[in-house]
């Protein structure tokens, strides 16, 4: 609209110069136009709202081009773009009274060039210019402002989803921790009560039994000790962090827990989260054995196979009823034992199952395939 406003200027000046190269109104006709130039180039330093001096700016122009129409006709249609400039600045109403009077301005201007008498044409078109350039800039308007809208509503769309992912990955965080504290640091607190009490109950009767739980209840405290320390690290399990493998996390597990322990198959590389995960599930399983089974024996048994690694704890305690819930054995339902167990198998797309019954044992299985997303 700027070029075609400076195009439409000077081609009338041109007009008139070649028309009337000597008349005695050209001196004003030059002068105003430099000043409506001037005065329109004055306009995008004062943006497009509606302010005192955009207005006062666009009075202004319009007063000056009035009067140019009136010394010269042929500078009429610099109108069109003065259009858009008042429907851009102004209200609805004021903007189509602008564009009312403009419009007969370009009428008044066209009748005063006939030269072969009225002409309804140079009635009808200068309006039929006028609406279609309204209807253009209303429309124009409308889809700015649906466009406007829409961007408005992605953005609160993507920044509700991107505190719905946030809180999301707070509670999956916060589920993670619960499980790695429950798993090794609350595991261990509770294995150093029982020594300790034990400890307390043959402190008088059988002094050197009593010394041996301390014994064990002093190691377990330095395994935990070590697991806090990896917590602040990197959250792994020591044992894994000691650089031994899976293999050799979960033989020094056995060894503490008194359990058996052995590999079948060929050993393949797991990934960290897969390891983390089996070590993870056995020191659970086995603190429940110690602490509910009353099992004479228990077994840790690590199965590589074609397309999935299998790890089978078992033992010959009491045993529970799968479906009641328990951790195992007698000791009442817990918050995070099997459940958790179950939720880091099915994070991996493993499975965990648990075949138990009173008085025959309990056997618990996780399968991870061997190909799991890291």
């Amino acid at each position: 609209m700027h070029v075609a406003f400076f195009l439409l200027l000077g081609a009338a000046l041109a007009r008139f110069l070649l028309r009337h190269p000597w008349a005695d109104r050209s001196p004003w006709i030059i002068a105003l136009s430099g000043a409506l130039a001037a005065l329109y180039l004055l306009g995008p330093v004062l943006g497009t709202r509606a302010t005192p001096r955009r207005i006062a700016w666009l009075v202004t122009v319009v007063a000056v081009w009035m009067v140019l129409v009136l010394l010269a006709p042929s500078f009429a249609w610099c109108a069109v773009p003065l259009f858009y400039t008042g429907l851009r600045t102004l209200p609805p109403r004021a903007a189509l009274f602008l564009v009312t009077l403009l419009t007969a301005f370009v009428v008044f201007a066209q009748v005063q060039l006939a030269k072969n008498g009225f002409d309804p044409d140079l009635v009808v078109a200068p309006p039929a210019v006028a609406a279609i350039a309204t209807a253009v800039f209303v429309h124009a308007q409308r889809l700015a402002e649906r466009q406007r809208a829409l961007i408005d509503d992605l953005i609160r769309t993507r920044r509700e989803l991107a505190a719905t992912e946030r809180r999301e990955g707070t509670l999956a965080e916060r589920q993670r921790l619960s499980m790695e504290i429950h798993d090794s640091l609350a595991q261990g607190l509770s294995s150093q009560q029982m020594l300790l009490q034990a400890a307390e109950r043959t402190w008088d009767s059988d002094p050197s039994t009593a010394r041996r739980h301390v014994r064990t209840a002093e190691s377990i405290a330095e395994r935990n000790l070590a697991e806090a320390r990896r917590f602040v690290h990197d959250l792994a399990p020591a044992d894994l962090a000691e650089g031994g493998g899976l293999e050799e996390a979960l033989r020094a597990l056995a060894g503490r827990e008194s359990a058996a322990f052995r590999v079948d198959g060929a050993p393949v590389p797991l990934p960290e989260r897969v390891q983390s995960a089996l070590l993870r599930i056995a020191q659970g399983a086995l603190a429940n054995v110690r602490e509910h089974a009353a099992a004479a024996s228990a077994a840790l048994t690590l199965t590589y196979l074609d397309d999935q690694v299998v790890l089978d704890i078992a033992d010959d305690g009491r045993g529970f009823e799968p479906s009641a819930g328990r951790d195992g054995g007698s000791g009442g339902v817990r918050g995070h034992g099997l459940p958790a167990m179950r939720v880091r198998a099915q994070q991996l797309g493993g499975t965990l199952t648990v075949e138990s019954a009173p008085g025959e044992g309990t056997v618990l299985s996780v399968a991870i395939p061997l190909e799991v997303r890291s």
